[in-house]
């Protein structure tokens, strides 16, 4: 009754430098933003996405979302960013359910002195070590990747 399609050798490879390409990428980030600005990446990845959001605020919930993370674990990493005053919380005036985070001048001056480094850093260890033909296999197998693990385009999609 084994219907289980093991993985052969050449895909137990690929599988295996995939994972360790992606885990050693985010560590390599993380590891240069703190050396450089103080920040991990994930609060790096919070700033960023505040910085794009109209008034450069976003409810927590859809924060959490974007960032795909938990409640909890953004309501810890906001608290974080919060004490480094590089956003503020507040409730919206008539649904007092409701937070909201917004970046805050010392955060988005923060964000701007981390990311020249982070996007050299970025095209330093991905880019750099990619043909222009990688670089466009990287974009079909991140578009497939992507149609396979969201098949109802929840997630945003970057296109040219």
């Amino acid at each position: 009754m084994s219907d289980t399609r093991w993985l052969d050798e050449s895909e137990q490879w690929s599988w295996r430098n995939f994972l360790t390409a992606a885990h050693l990428l985010d560590a390599q980030l993380d590891r240069q933003l703190r050396r450089d600005s103080g920040l991990s990446h994930s609060a790096y990845s919070t700033l960023a996405a505040l910085s794009e959001a109209p008034e450069h605020a976003m409810t927590m919930s859809a924060l959490a979302a974007y960032l795909r993370a938990s409640q909890s674990r953004m309501s810890h990493s906001v608290s974080g960013l919060e004490r480094e005053a590089l956003v503020r919380r507040f409730k919206r005036s008539g649904d007092r359910r409701t937070t909201v985070v917004q970046l805050t001048d010392h955060g988005l001056g923060t964000l701007g002195a981390a990311a020249p480094g982070h996007v050299e850093e970025v095209r330093r260890v991905l880019f750099d070590a990619l043909t222009s033909e990688q670089m466009r296999q990287l974009d079909g197998i991140s578009a497939a990747l992507l149609a396979a693990l969201d098949p109802e385009d929840v997630e945003p999609r970057y296109t040219r």
